[in-house]
C-alpha cells in the first residue's frame, strides 16, 4: 500500500505528540485495569476472617432475618441473604448502613452463636481492591470523580487518535516490521519493533478499550440523548418492570425463593438474593451468574424478582434482554472481560500488561529520537525538557507499579491496627507514587530506573510474605486457605520479570552511549 511521505510525516507527528500527551495516565490504567481482571480474588485475599460462628443452614435465613431485624431495625432499608459465602460475604445475613460520606457505607454480618443467640459484626472487607479499581478509571489522577471521569474520557479520545495515527504510519512496511526483532546496538530500533509488534497485535483490544472507555466517560450525555431517542416517555429506571403490590404481607423464605429461581432459570448459578422497603413493599433482587453469558458487571449479574411469588424479572439478563440492552451490554462485557471464564481473564491480563509496556515503549521511542545527530566527534547535549520527560516517565510508570503492590502488600497488616482503611490503602499508593517520582527527579532518569525496579520487586515480593506471614499469625495477619492464590502467584511470577528488567535498566546505564538520556554521566557544553 503506496501512502504518501508527506502523509506519513503529518499522522507520525499526530501520533508522537499524542501519545506523549496521554502515555502516562493511559500506563496507569492499563496496568491497575489488569489487575483487576482478578478483581474478586483480590477481596477474597484482602478481607480478614470473620469472627462469627459458622453461617446457618438457609433454610434458618428467615428466622436469622427477624433477629437482625428485631435488633437493628435499620437493616431493613435493605438487607443481603446469601445463597453462597466466601471470605468478603462471610455470613448468611448482611446489610449497609450509608455513612455521611456519599457512597460510603458501613457493612455488617450476623449469625447465631453455639446458644443460638445473634452475632453480629462489622465487616472490614479491605477497600485495596477498589482503589486499584478508582485508579484504574481515573487514569490514575487523585481528583473527584466527575472531574477524573471526564478527563478519563478525553484521553481515551486521544488514546484512539494514536491508534489510527499509528497504524497509518505503520502501513507502508507493516509486512516487513510487524513480527522484526533486531537486537543490537541501535536500541531505538529495537524498542520501535517491540512497540510496533505490540502495538498492531494487541489492536482490536485496543480499539475496543478506547471505544468502551469513551462510552463510560460520557456515558451521561449518551443517557441523555437515549432518554430523547430510543425511549419515547423516557428511561423508566427500575420502574418499567417494578413487581406488583403483594397480595401476601410474608415473603417467601429464601429456600423456597432458591428453588422457584432454579426452576425458572436452570443454568443460573445464583449467588444470593437483596431485599429492599420500597413505598411500604418488599423488593427483591438476585445475584448470580450464567457462565454462558457475558455479563455487564465483571463477575455476575442480577435482576428484580417478586419475593412473595419467587417470579424472575428476566430483562436485565444477558440472553434475555431485547437488542438494545444486549449492545449496551456488549460495551460493558468487551471492556470487563467478563466472558468466557478464567480464560479471557487471563487474556485480558496479559493484554493489559501489553498495553501499559506499550505506552512505556512509546516514551522511550519519543526519548531516543530527542538525541540530535552527532556532528562528527562532538557529543549531543540532551535538552532539559528530554531529561524532564525521562524523570516522569520512570517515576510515574515505576511509581505506579511499586505503589499498587505496596498497598496490596499492606493489606494483612492495617486491619489490626488502623480504623479507616481506605485512607491508608489510598494513602500508601500514593505516598510511594509521589516518592518514586521525587526520587526520579533526584536521581535522574539514568539511576533511578533501574533502583525504582528494584523497589518494585521489593514491594511486590511482599505481597506472597504478606500472606506466608498470615499462615504463620505474625502481628495479627491471616491467610484463607486456597482463597486468593492467584495473587500470590502473579506477584511471585512478577519478581523475577522485574529484576531482569532491573539489570538491563542498569546495564544500559553503564554501558550505553554517554550522551544518551539514560547515562548518568554528564556530557560538557561544546566549546
Amino acid at each position: 500500500m503506496k501512502i504518501g511521505s508527506d502523509i506519513v510525516k503529518v499522522y507520525k507527528d499526530v501520533h508522537i505528540w499524542v501519545g506523549i500527551v496521554a502515555g502516562l495516565m493511559l500506563f496507569v490504567a492499563f496496568y491497575g485495569g489488569a489487575i483487576t481482571m482478578f478483581e474478586k480474588p483480590l477481596e477474597r485475599w484482602a478481607t480478614p476472617p470473620s469472627s462469627l460462628a459458622a453461617p446457618p443452614p438457609l433454610e434458618r435465613a428467615p428466622e436469622l432475618v427477624s433477629a437482625v431485624l428485631a435488633a437493628h431495625p435499620e437493616a431493613a432499608r435493605h438487607y443481603l441473604v446469601m445463597v453462597e459465602t466466601a471470605p468478603d460475604a462471610p455470613a448468611r445475613v448482611m446489610w449497609r448502613v450509608p455513612g455521611e460520606i456519599r457512597r460510603q457505607f458501613t457493612e455488617y454480618a450476623a449469625s447465631f452463636d453455639a446458644d443460638g443467640k445473634l452475632q453480629v459484626e462489622r465487616v472490614r472487607k479491605t477497600p485495596v481492591a477498589q482503589l486499584i479499581d478508582t485508579l484504574h478509571q481515573h487514569v490514575g489522577l487523585p481528583f473527584p470523580d466527575v472531574v477524573s471521569r471526564n478527563m478519563m474520557g478525553v484521553v481515551a479520545l486521544l488514546y484512539a487518535v494514536a491508534l489510527v495515527s499509528g497504524v497509518i504510519v505503520l502501513l507502508p512496511t507493516l509486512v516487513k516490521d510487524l513480527f522484526a526483532l533486531r537486537v543490537g546496538r541501535n536500541i531505538k530500533r529495537m524498542w520501535l519493533d517491540v512497540h510496533n509488534a505490540l502495538g498492531i497485535v494487541s489492536l482490536p483490544f485496543h480499539l475496543v478499550m478506547a471505544l468502551t472507555c469513551v462510552i463510560f466517560a460520557f456515558h451521561d450525555p449518551v443517557y441523555a440523548l437515549q432518554d430523547k431517542i430510543v425511549y419515547p416517555n423516557g428511561i423508566q429506571w427500575g420502574e418499567e418492570h417494578a413487581p406488583a403490590q403483594p397480595t401476601n404481607s410474608t415473603p417467601l423464605p429464601p429456600a423456597e425463593l432458591l428453588r422457584r429461581v432454579n426452576e425458572q432459570l436452570p443454568a443460573f448459578h445464583v449467588y444470593g438474593f437483596s431485599f429492599e422497603q420500597h413505598e411500604g413493599r418488599l423488593e427483591g433482587r438476585v445475584t448470580g451468574l450464567d457462565i454462558r453469558y457475558g455479563t455487564r458487571a465483571r463477575t455476575y449479574s442480577s435482576t428484580h424478582f417478586d419475593p412473595y411469588t419467587g417470579e424472575v424479572d428476566t430483562h436485565d439478563l444477558p440472553g434475555h434482554m431485547d437488542d438494545w440492552d444486549t449492545a449496551v451490554n456488549a460495551f460493558f462485557m468487551l471492556h470487563f472481560g467478563s466472558f468466557g471464564g478464567n480464560t479471557v481473564r487471563w487474556m485480558y491480563l496479559l493484554l493489559g500488561l501489553a498495553g501499559a509496556m506499550l505506552f512505556y515503549t512509546g516514551n522511550l521511542l519519543w526519548l531516543e529520537s530527542r538525541r540530535r545527530k552527532e556532528r562528527g566527534t562532538a557529543p549531543v547535549v540532551q535538552k532539559r525538557s528530554t531529561r524532564v520527560m525521562a524523570n516522569l516517565t520512570v517515576g510515574v510508570s515505576l511509581g505506579c507499579v511499586a505503589g499498587m503492590s505496596a498497598t496490596i502488600a499492606a493489606t494483612k497488616w492495617l486491619p489490626a491496627r488502623v480504623a479507616d482503611l481506605a485512607a491508608w490503602h489510598e494513602g500508601i499508593y500514593f505516598a510511594v507514587f509521589t516518592l518514586a517520582i521525587a526520587w526520579s527527579f533526584l536521581r535522574g532518569a539514568a539511576r533511578s530506573a533501574a533502583e525504582l525496579l528494584w523497589l518494585c520487586a521489593a514491594l511486590t515480593l511482599a505481597i506472597p510474605l504478606s500472606s506466608l506471614a498470615g499462615v504463620w499469625g505474625v502481628g495479627g495477619t491471616w491467610n484463607h486457605a486456597g482463597a486468593g492464590w492467584v495473587i500470590d502467584l502473579s506477584a511471585t511470577v512478577a519478581v523475577p520479570v522485574f529484576l531482569l528488567i532491573a539489570a538491563h535498566s542498569r546495564r544500559r546505564m553503564m554501558k550505553g552511549h554517554a550522551d544518551s538520556v539514560w547515562s548518568p554521566r554528564t556530557v560538557p557544553l561544546p566549546p
